[in-house]
C-alpha cells in the first residue's frame, strides 16, 4: 500500500515572510496562508477563515523571499509535517505544510499582477536536507495568438 502525503493550496500571505539562515548556509522561509471556506449557516452563506503555516527552503526560498509580503497570493504543493517540542513540561505539536513547490500568483497588497519570478521548486533528487533550485520554465511559457484549429 502506497503512502500518500500531498498538500495543494492557494490563498493570501497573513504577513510578511521571515527567513532564517542555518549554520551550513541553508535558509528556510516561514510564512502563513490564509484561505476562505464558505459554510451555510441557516440560510445565509458565510466564509469561515483557515490559516495554515508553511515553511520552505533552499536556494529557492532565498529567491522569492523578497516577493512573499502580506497580501501577496501564492500556491504551494509540499507535504505535511508535524512539528513537535516541549513547553513547560509538556508535550506540543503543531501540523505544518513543507512546502517542495511554491509559485506566485497576481495580485497582492498593491495589486501588482505577474510581479517576481515563477515557480520556484525544491529539488527531491538529492535526498534529505536538499537546496532547492529555482525552475524558470513556466515563467517562459506562452502562447502565440496563431493557434492552428
Amino acid at each position: 500500500m502506497a503512502l500518500i502525503n500531498t498538500v495543494v493550496l492557494v490563498g493570501h500571505l497573513t504577513r510578511d515572510a521571515e527567513i532564517r539562515y542555518f549554520n551550513n548556509g541553508n535558509a528556510i522561509v516561514k510564512f502563513s496562508i490564509a484561505q476562505n471556506r464558505r459554510k451555510k449557516v441557516g440560510e445565509t452563506w458565510q466564509d469561515e477563515a483557515m490559516f495554515f503555516d508553511i515553511s520552505f527552503g533552499g536556494k529557492g526560498a532565498e529567491a522569492v523571499n523578497k516577493y512573499l509580503i502580506k497580501g501577496k497570493q501564492v500556491a504551494v504543493q509540499g507535504e505535511l509535517r508535524q512539528d513537535r517540542w516541549e513547553q513547560d513540561g509538556q508535550s506540543r505539536s503543531k501540523v505544518l505544510i513543507y512546502a517542495f513547490e511554491l509559485q506566485l500568483l497576481g495580485g497582492g497588497p498593491s495589486g501588482e499582477r505577474g510581479s517576481g519570478p515563477g515557480p520556484a521548486r525544491e529539488n527531491t533528487n538529492q535526498g534529505a536536507g536538499t537546496e532547492a533550485t529555482y525552475d524558470n520554465a513556466r515563467q517562459d511559457d506562452h502562447f502565440e495568438d496563431d493557434i492552428p484549429f
